[in-house]
């Protein structure tokens, strides 16, 4: 992420300890809830309400600073990737949440078979499977992008 303090500066925002205690959780732990967001908040500040933690992911989300994604049957959760192309992979036993890259990297990804009169502008695919064992080697965070024709990683 962006130095928290910059970020709100350019969305017009004022720059509160909350917000950007917020921002460094968000960008430290990808894919959390918004009460693990406050307990990781909680200690850097000190003290924060659930409420104001939740005022605050709102807003960055309403500005376009972080993302929220709602897989079915869980929490929300936030994450400050935006401005890609990518979706998730959750795991049906345990809610662990991995970034994926769009397999055709061009937006919306997906071609509706009818748009019923919309413009598409973003497809959003959550990938559903089993987490590995703990032995297994976790998927790398960062997604291959091609680069005059050959992959490599960002």
């Amino acid at each position: 992420m962006r130095d928290p303090e910059t970020t709100l500066r350019q969305h017009d925002l004022p720059v509160t300890a909350q917000r950007t205690a917020v921002l460094r959780a968000v960008s430290r732990h990808p894919h959390a809830t918004a009460d693990a967001i406050a307990e990781v908040v909680r200690e850097e500040l000190g003290s924060i309400s659930r409420q104001s933690v939740y005022n605050v992911l709102n807003v960055l989300t309403d500005k376009g600073i972080l993302r929220r994604i709602q897989p079915a049957d869980s929490a929300a959760l936030y994450e400050d990737r935006i401005g890609d192309n990518h979706h998730h992979l959750v795991c049906r036993s345990c809610g662990h949440t991995e970034d994926v890259c769009c397999a055709v990297g061009a937006a919306p990804c997906l071609t509706a078979h009818s748009h019923h009169g919309f413009r598409i502008d973003e497809a959003e695919v959550i990938y559903w499977g089993t987490w590995p064992l703990p032995t297994d080697t976790p998927p790398p965070r960062a997604c291959p992008t091609v680069i005059g024709g050959r992959t490599s990683s960002t």
